[in-house]
């Protein structure tokens, strides 16, 4: 999961311990929010539009995908006049803080790491919300752990 860390950082997530993931406006980045994360599953928490972008940490699922309330409200920035509660469009889920890393683990390291180079992440994918095999999330780990 990708956010500007001048938005919502890794230090404001261990902060608040939890938040709600909302906003998120693109179809395939919520269909993968919504069909696939499960409470407890582990999310690579991603810098982005920072200098240098990585992965600054992790998160986990605290509550499953449920529609995201922004989009009925005419005053949020991510409203969508289209939704409605027979159709709410958006979803979000909340994500609860997990660890942060000792170093970022940048997106040239990401790139330059054996194994990675399927991961969406490194193909210049702009999704804010992608999916990462579980052989991707344990190398990122460790790498963001400094573990060999």
């Amino acid at each position: 999961m990708k956010s500007e860390p001048s938005v919502y950082s890794i230090d404001d997530l261990e902060r608040d311990g939890q938040t709600s993931w909302e906003g998120v406006r693109n179809f395939q980045a919520r269909n993968f929010m919504r069909d696939d994360m499960r409470v407890g599953d582990r999310v690579l928490f991603y810098h982005s539009n920072a200098n240098p972008a990585g992965v600054a940490g992790l998160a986990r699922i605290a509550r499953a995908a449920y529609p995201d309330p922004a989009a009925r409200d005419p005053k949020s920035d991510y409203f969508d006049p289209r939704a409605s509660d027979e159709d709410p469009r958006w979803f979000m889920v909340d994500v609860e803080f997990e660890e942060r890393f000792p170093a970022l683990v940048s997106l040239d390291t990401l790139r330059q790491t054996p194994g990675l180079e399927k991961m969406l992440v490194t193909n210049r994918s702009r999704l804010s919300v992608q999916p990462a095999t579980e052989d991707e999330f344990e190398i990122v780990v460790r790498l963001g752990r400094g573990i060999p």
